[in-house]
């Protein structure tokens, strides 16, 4: 696989990107992929993720929505180093990141029907706001917080915004999630029966928060296996190349 690490000229600053498409002599790509961040930044295993994404044979590109505060990263656990980095962040500087990272994905040629989003923890919840103020081919979520009720006061809930989906959307719960409750996963549910595009939601009942990540105690190899399998079906949707 082809692995750039570049910087893109975003509306409000400079943004690191982490590229990496499959390998020349491989089939043409099938589509693209944004992969957005957990909230401890494009860590390692963000950054594999995104490898995973191109093996499959996607054009996948990672964004550092952390730009605004310096970039980086943050350890699994040490909260007190991840909320710095939501310096400066709000809805609509995320979109606006995605955007950028749209753009260049554009730029290689990929339309907006050609491209998914996948998100993983505060990433979720952006894959989420993405599919409601943007049509793109397909976008998933994993252990997305934050939709149902608001966390963080710069980040409001989203649960309104179900009407103005316009991105088939995919979540993946773990029922053991101290952070998302059950009862927040079922509201979303309900409320997704009226969704004008095509919506799921799924639960994992022995999985945890971060549950995908095999870098965390959370990890849950059974859970993340059939996750990753649903992820890759629900990109299907995706138009051709």
């Amino acid at each position: 696989m082809l692995i750039d690490d570049r910087l893109l000229d975003g509306p409000d600053g400079p943004m690191r990107l982490y590229e990496v498409r499959p390998d020349a002599d491989d089939a043409a790509p099938r589509g693209a992929v944004i992969v957005i961040q957990e909230a401890f930044g494009v860590n390692g295993h963000i950054e594999d993720v995104t490898r995973r994404f191109a093996a499959a044979g996607y054009h996948a590109v990672a964004p550092d929505l952390f730009h605004r505060a310096g970039g980086g990263t943050a350890p699994y656990g040490d909260f007190a180093k991840v909320l710095p980095l939501f310096e400066g962040l709000d809805d609509g500087g995320l979109v606006r990141d995605v955007d950028a990272a749209r753009a260049a994905l554009e730029s290689a040629g990929w339309s907006n029907g050609q491209i998914g989003i996948v998100g993983f923890c505060m990433g979720g919840r952006v894959s989420f706001l993405v599919a409601a103020r943007r049509t793109l081919g397909a976008a998933v979520g994993f252990y997305g917080s934050g939709i149902v009720n608001a966390r963080f006061p710069q980040f409001p809930a989203l649960i309104d915004e179900v009407p103005m989906l316009t991105t088939p959307w995919l979540g993946l719960f773990g029922d053991r999630d101290g952070s998302i409750p059950v009862d927040d996963v079922e509201q979303l549910r309900a409320g997704l029966r009226d969704a004008p595009v095509a919506a799921e939601v799924v639960r994992y009942a022995e999985a945890e928060h971060g549950f995908f990540c095999d870098l965390r105690p959370s990890y849950a190899a059974d859970a993340a296996a059939d996750a990753w399998v649903r992820t890759l079906a629900w990109f299907e949707r995706l138009d051709g190349p």
